[in-house]
């Protein structure tokens, strides 16, 4: 089992935030423009209420973002993709902005069940589910738990079944305190996420310590064969080959177990950020595979 980046011995210093709970079912519209604009949904159900944002009109793609991170990293993707003819849907993570539920207690199963009450509320077609770095655990689980609504799972660094070097679990564990000097914060951040001679700049903020705390459980609350396949569907990876988080052997273990409907596309000058680093790259390769697939 891969050993954990997070521990509360670790992170004790951060208090979990225990967000209301609230007992409702239902969807509310807060924006309600032409279908070709941005759309912001409230999807309320059991114990949470997930903000969404939906973009475009076509094949719908859901975006999960990175452990304790939230969708704004998809900002230059979700436009990539809606300028090529797919709708985007992007759940922000329970915790961040205006998303809420229960953070205690939680297994991976329970992330992506936020994942697919977002997806029915928006669609009824079966969905591309995306998963970056940690969010690749999600979409794994999505997929796995829901087969009826994935049409494909893309995996933006696919991380999970082998052990990371102490340096780089302390520099992920770093890159969440941003009461550290600048440069010391960002040199635990551009160690943890990205390729050599990347600026991490892009990167100095938006961490929420918090959330990565309560998915970092939830992850060791999941057995990985429960969501390691990653259900039945088409599958593509694309691979940062200098990804020190999730390394290539991840991604080659995967094509190795399911090599008909597993596609890994390897990425040069790249981290386990991917997104900020090679941004062109990462979205002609979903775009391309997405058009090749389906």
């Amino acid at each position: 089992m891969r050993q954990s980046p997070f521990s509360m011995q670790a992170m004790r210093s951060i208090t979990p935030m225990v967000l209301a709970a609230h007992i409702f079912c239902g969807l509310m519209l807060l924006q309600t423009p032409g279908l070709s604009e941005a759309r912001e949904l409230m999807v309320k159900e059991d114990q949470r209420s997930i903000h969404v944002e939906v973009l475009g009109e076509g094949l719908p793609v859901v975006l999960i973002p990175s452990l304790g991170r939230g969708a704004q990293d998809f900002d230059d993707l979700k436009m990539r993709l809606v300028d090529a003819g797919y709708q985007v849907i992007l759940p922000q993570p329970r915790g961040i902005g205006q998303s809420s539920g229960l953070t205690v207690g939680l297994t991976l199963q329970d992330l992506a069940a936020d994942v697919y009450a977002v997806s029915k509320a928006v669609t009824n077609s079966p969905v591309i589910v995306v998963g970056h770095a940690f969010g690749n655990r999600v979409a794994r689980t999505f997929a796995s738990e829901y087969p009826q609504q994935t049409k494909g799972v893309i995996l933006l660094a696919a991380g999970g079944s082998t052990n990371i070097p102490k340096e780089i679990v302390k520099a992920l564990r770093d890159s969440f305190r941003t009461d550290l000097p600048e440069a010391e914060h960002l040199e635990a951040v551009r160690l943890a996420f990205f390729a050599e001679g990347n600026e991490p700049a892009a990167w100095r903020d938006g961490w929420y310590p918090e959330v990565a705390i309560y998915q970092e459980a939830a992850t060791k609350a999941t057995p990985l064969q429960s969501w390691w396949a990653g259900g039945v569907a088409p599958m593509l990876v694309i691979q940062p080959l200098e990804d020190r988080v999730a390394p290539p052997a991840n991604a080659d273990k995967l094509l190795k177990a399911y090599p008909e409907r597993v596609k890994v596309q390897k990425l040069a000058y790249a981290g386990h950020a991917l997104l900020p680093e090679q941004p062109q790259q990462v979205a002609d390769t979903i775009i391309s595979w997405l058009r090749e697939r389906f």
